[in-house]
């Protein structure tokens, strides 16, 4: 059995990759029953679209290994909270958990009263926080030296 700190460091490396391509470094994993079905990173500037964020390109791969659209049984693992965008995605994909390790003071879902997300879901929050607040932080600085 893989821990979650084992899948945070996988959607870590996710993220990396979209930094390194020129992306906000965010990446995302969609387990189930131990195994990953669903992977995204930040792809927006790559694919020209507002929507492709890690957690929406993890919620289609997902749903199309599994072949239906409701993801119940499934943990998301994803590096920075989700926007109210990606919250409403999950709410409808049904997501049976979320794990996340940066919150997003700005953006990010949890700063809306009622929670956007289904309520069902369960939420783990800091997983890894620091090695993905120190990504998003050094990838923000690059940009502004």
């Amino acid at each position: 059995m893989f821990s979650d700190d084992y899948f945070m460091a996988m959607a870590l490396t996710l993220a990396e990759e979209a930094g390194e391509a020129g992306e906000i470094p965010v990446g995302a994993v969609v387990v189930a029953r131990n195994r990953i079905i669903g992977k995204g990173r930040n792809q927006t500037e790559q694919l020209t679209d507002v929507t492709a964020h890690a957690e929406m390109l993890a919620i289609t791969a997902a749903a199309q290994t599994l072949g239906g659209k409701y993801l119940t049984d499934c943990t998301l693992y994803v590096t920075l909270e989700p926007c109210v965008m990606c919250a409403g995605a999950l709410f409808w994909a049904q997501i049976g958990r979320i794990v996340i390790g940066a919150d997003d003071p700005k953006r990010g879902y949890s700063r809306l009263q009622p929670s956007p997300l289904h309520p069902k879901t369960r939420i783990e929050t800091g997983i890894l926080a620091d090695e993905c607040r120190a990504l998003l932080t050094n990838f923000f600085g690059r940009l502004r030296t």
